[in-house]
């Protein structure tokens, strides 16, 4: 067994299929979430029937006062925790001008996507650092940014600020833990089909096909899903706060 796995964010989108990756890859799953829903309770349902056990874990990775009851709700029934997956986040309330960004849609990215993250991070870290871990186990904290940590989309401006703070954040935790055999890593999407990218479908469907990305198709949740297998079965040894762009080129400096 690789170890068992902590993935905010689990129910749909790429967090749903990074459960189920992990879960292929021989890890047990707590599923967290922000509220019960028949999604999260059919991906536990997947995971138990794919052979590894899974629990639901339902809390606001935005309410820093949550974050220990999340972490030991998933231990209590799983037993200790061996990897955190940060992969919950929101989008704006509103796409637009740079300049009708309103302080409720800037401070709603940052403390959901930045600040809980970071928080989450720093609880897992202290959890880690208190007890014995089994060498045999690869410990891992695996962050799901976005390529917007990079670049800039002015109509969703605070979007991408939270990003590049999430970013900066995994590179602190790498520099802070991995002398003390926890990898910590990034993973930046571009263009991924979900339900979270739908409302501007059409657009990217067009900048797709203009040459915008080098492999000119979405990405799909179980590309990221194979990345974080990848980074939480500990199998890019003497790595630390790499950021893996899972974006069909869309980084890719051309002229």
């Amino acid at each position: 067994m690789h170890g068992i796995a902590f993935v905010t964010g689990a129910a749909r989108g790429i967090g749903r299929a990074i459960a189920l990756a992990l879960a292929e890859g021989g890890f047990d799953v707590a599923a967290n979430d922000l509220e019960p829903s028949g999604e999260l309770a059919l991906l536990c349902d997947e995971i138990i029937a794919l052979g590894r056990k899974a629990v639901p874990v339902i809390g606001d990775v935005g309410d820093l006062d949550q974050h220990r009851a999340m972490l030991e709700t998933g231990q209590a029934a799983l037993g200790p925790l061996t990897t955190l997956v940060n992969n919950a986040g929101v989008s704006v309330l509103n796409r637009g001008d740079l300049l009708d960004v309103s302080s409720a849609s800037y401070d709603r990215c940052m403390a959901i996507n930045a600040k809980g993250t970071f928080f989450l991070t720093q609880a897992f870290a202290k959890h880690l650092l208190t007890r014995e871990r089994p060498a045999s186990i690869h410990h891992s904290i695996v962050t799901v940014s976005s390529a917007n940590a990079i670049a800039a989309s002015i109509a969703r401006g605070e979007y991408c600020m939270s990003k590049a703070a999430v970013s900066m954040s995994s590179k602190l935790f790498a520099a802070r833990l991995s002398n003390d055999g926890i990898g910590v890593y990034e993973i930046q999407p571009g263009f991924i089909e979900t339900e979270m990218t739908a409302p501007a479908k059409a657009r990217y469907d067009a900048m797709i096909e203009g040459g915008m990305t080098t492999i000119r198709r979405w990405g799909q949740p179980k590309e990221v899903a194979r990345i974080a297998l990848t980074l939480a079965s500990g199998l890019l040894p003497y790595t630390s706060g790499q950021a893996i762009a899972a974006d069909g080129g869309l980084l890719t400096v051309r002229y």
